[in-house]
């Protein structure tokens, strides 16, 4: 049975949380082309759904699995078109909680694969720290394994500042997963790349009006 840590979160036991049984297929919202969701321009998807309840939470509404409207596959071929943009980074996975979204996001992870290789990046966004999800069920670890970078952690509001890249509180951390599964520990992420004018072309100056 879950319990309620000292910071009002609810923690489950290994393998508790099942996306397979608990996800409705809803997700909250898709944001294209945005900035604001890792690195680069990317395209933001977001599923619902979260038992973890962290108190502070930025998005509550989609806490609930019935939040939102049904993920479909006109939607889904629709951010495989975005991502082909060339200056689109990759694709970023926020909740609810997108570890127990698995029934829709393992289907999309693989097309983003099969159809990018590894030309788009994954990022995804966990209230599960990285050594939880190594002991979650096969589903979730499909679905870490497809992705470069984890942002774990629950959101912990008396550790919240406005200041923090990519994440809300200081014990969550941005993770490279690659390098992790390499070193069989997990590595902290760093920026590798700045946008400019010549790989985002919307960022460059307006022609002069005549």
């Amino acid at each position: 049975m879950p319990v309620t840590d000292a910071d009002g979160i609810t923690q489950p036991r290994p393998g508790e949380w099942d996306g397979r049984v608990l996800s409705a297929g809803h997700t909250a919202d898709y944001k294209p082309f945005t900035f604001v969701d890792g690195e680069g321009v990317r395209c933001s998807l977001y599923v619902s759904g979260c038992p973890f309840s962290c108190p502070g939470c930025y998005n509550a509404a989609a806490q609930s699995f019935r939040y939102g409207t049904p993920y479909t596959d006109e939607l889904e071929d629709r951010i495989l078109g975005d991502l082909a943009q060339p200056y689109v980074a990759g694709l970023s996975l926020l909740g609810g909680e997108p570890m127990l979204a698995t029934p829709i996001l393992l289907p999309l992870v693989r097309r983003v694969r099969a159809a990018f290789g590894d030309e788009k990046s994954i990022w995804i966004w966990s209230g599960y720290t990285y050594e939880q999800l190594l002991g979650e069920p096969p589903d979730k670890r499909e679905l870490l394994e497809h992705c470069d970078v984890l942002v774990d952690g629950p959101f912990i509001q008396r550790l919240y500042h406005h200041d923090l890249a990519f994440r809300g509180s200081s014990n969550q951390r941005i993770i490279d997963l690659p390098a992790s599964r390499r070193a069989g520990t997990a590595a902290l992420w760093q920026s590798g790349r700045r946008d400019t004018e010549d790989s985002v072309p919307f960022l460059a100056p307006a022609p002069p009006r005549s």
